[in-house]
């Protein structure tokens, strides 16, 4: 379900049940079981059958959700966490850097809560294949379970497997290696086995620390890598608000505008002095409402907070004389 999209949800399927932007669940359909939340009850039998992106409506009337598709994205924001995850903003650099696409061969360590697996299998489908390794039993087997509900499982191999010491167990394959490990620099010389040796491949390394960024930069170098580079991934959040449009004509009349009423202001309180003074009625004018447009404009905010890890690149140099 998630490499590829259907119209109809069916009975075993994974769903997204969306109620607001900070309230999803996923929901595995079973036509005889109930999903109760404050807005009441919603029978699975009732949404069976349904178009994804349908609006469900509970038995009491008083609230609704929306079933949206799995994707690879809403996941990450669902899933149960067993480790930090990857989020949206750093698997979309990754992807592309890596140059992962259709067909790629990927390996991946640590699997973790299996976020960026997710997405790197909707990537590489439906010809390529994502190899992934985690040191973990229990989570290995937790998220092969989840890649075979996912109904993935054939685009996907998992491994109990502590990469930095016994190695991957392949060799002259990958296109692309991702390591999320606490000392990636014990792995990197295997991962330099597991790239097809006759063209060019891409690493990335996700270490929190500089300190780690320092000595996996090492390990790089030291084992042939060229164009070892480190990016952080930070977001910014915008004001969206709305605001007078205004042309540099319109501008320009503005300022002559504020001028001549503060200018006017002072003529009218001078008036109204004398007009006191001699016991005269003040008539006061409406002032004339002028149509303005409007415009839509966003705003950074001044400081950049979250950051998550860094990001190493290197590229893996072809060792073959004859290429």
């Amino acid at each position: 379900m998630f490499a590829s999209y259907k119209k109809f949800i069916e009975h075993g399927d994974l769903v997204i049940a969306y109620m607001s932007r900070d309230s999803m669940v996923p929901l595995m359909m079973d036509q005889n079981e109930t999903y109760n939340n404050k807005f009441g009850s919603f029978k699975h039998k009732d949404i069976i059958g349904k178009e994804y992106g349908s609006k469900v409506v509970s038995h009491t009337g008083k609230g609704f959700m929306y079933i949206l598709h799995p994707t690879p994205e809403l996941w990450t924001l669902v899933l149960p966490h067993r480790t930090a995850i990857l989020y949206q903003a750093d698997i979309s650099y990754i992807t592309t850097l890596l140059d992962i696409k259709p067909g790629s061969k990927v390996i991946e360590s640590g699997t973790g809560s299996g976020s960026f697996s997710h997405s790197l299998i909707r990537t590489v489908a439906p010809t390529g294949h994502v190899y992934t390794f985690e040191y973990h039993q229990e989570r290995t087997t937790v998220a092969a379970q989840e890649f075979k509900d996912h109904g993935i499982s054939d685009l996907v191999t998992i491994e109990c497997r502590d990469v930095c010491k016994t190695g991957f167990g392949l060799k002259d394959l990958a296109h692309a290696v991702f390591l999320d490990l606490p000392a990636p620099w014990e792995a990197v010389p295997f991962a330099k086995e597991t790239f097809k040796q006759n063209r060019v491949g891409k690493i990335c390394c996700f270490s929190p620390c500089i300190e780690q960024v320092q000595r996996t930069c090492m390990a790089l170098s030291e084992n042939g890598f060229g164009e070892i580079k480190m990016y952080e991934v930070l977001m910014k959040n915008h004001d969206v608000r709305t605001t007078v449009a205004l042309t540099v004509a319109d501008a320009i009349a503005s300022t002559k505008a504020t001028m001549s009423k503060k200018r006017k202001s002072l003529e009218e309180c001078q008036r109204i002095e004398e007009a006191a003074k001699a016991g005269e009625v003040q008539v006061q004018e409406i002032p004339t409402i002028r149509e303005v447009s409007t415009m839509v404009v966003s705003k950074p905010v001044a400081e950049v907070r979250g950051h998550t890890s860094y990001l190493t690149f290197a590229t893996f140099i072809p060792v073959h004389e004859n290429l």
